[in-house]
């Protein structure tokens, strides 16, 4: 379970965003706070694993406090809340190590793909002892990926890549494109772009299933899964 400290000067905003994260398997509202003093209290105090922290706070920015807490070596990531857009805070947010900004107002479905990408990329971390070179892409492209649209000429974005990884990893079958999609919280037409790239790269491997009405449907898994007997 992962641990998120809430953050905003607005105590209406600090619970509609509370509710949002709470929404999200995997993640849980440890502490909110309303001023940069209580949020660092909250750090201080340990059992935080990730900041949702809005920039304009009464007693100093939110850019300030994350440099402070990097100073301090304290072990917490932080994801931006921000109606600020200005190219020096975003600089400065990424210089400080900040993961995602996210533009205020935002919905659920955007803040909810910035907490599973984060997800994934500690997902990654966690399980492994070292990491292949697309392991690393993963984790250090988590901010650029998480910042711009997906297209085929640029690419997939490495943490959405991962979450379908782990997804069909902790399946117990080849999963369906609707079924990723459905346990992944991603769409579809994500999951079986998706799907079919890994597929290409040889990760994934696609078998066919059969039906009453005789058209076979695609189901993937990895190839680990596969070759215990999946097929």
């Amino acid at each position: 379970m992962i641990d998120v400290l809430v953050v905003d000067d607005d105590f209406h905003v600090a619970e509609v965003n509370a509710a949002y994260v709470a929404r999200v398997p995997g993640f849980r509202v440890a502490a909110r706070a309303h001023t940069a003093g209580e949020a660092l209290a909250a750090v201080q105090r340990g059992g935080i694993d990730l900041i949702l922290l809005d920039q304009y706070l009464p007693d100093r920015t939110g850019l300030r406090l994350v440099h402070q807490l990097r100073q301090g070596e304290y072990p917490v990531d932080v994801i931006m809340v921000s109606a600020s857009r200005d190219a020096a805070s975003v600089r400065a947010a990424r210089r400080y190590g900040v993961l995602h900004y996210l533009v205020k107002p935002f919905s659920f479905p955007a803040l909810r793909a910035k907490l599973e990408s984060y997800a994934a990329v500690r997902g990654l971390l966690d399980d492994a002892d070292q990491l292949e070179q697309d392991g690393l892409d993963s984790v250090f492209g988590a901010r650029e990926a998480a910042a711009a649209p997906v297209s085929a000429s640029r690419g997939l974005s490495g943490p959405t890549t991962e979450l379908i990884r782990r997804t069909l990893r902790e399946a117990d079958r080849p999963l369906s494109a609707h079924e990723v999609a459905e346990r992944a919280g991603v769409s579809r037409s994500t999951a079986q772009r998706y799907l079919k790239r890994l597929e290409e790269r040889g990760g994934v491997r696609l078998s066919l299933k059969y039906g009453d009405a005789g058209r076979p449907e695609h189901h993937y898994g990895l190839r680990t899964v596969l070759a215990e007997g999946a097929e």
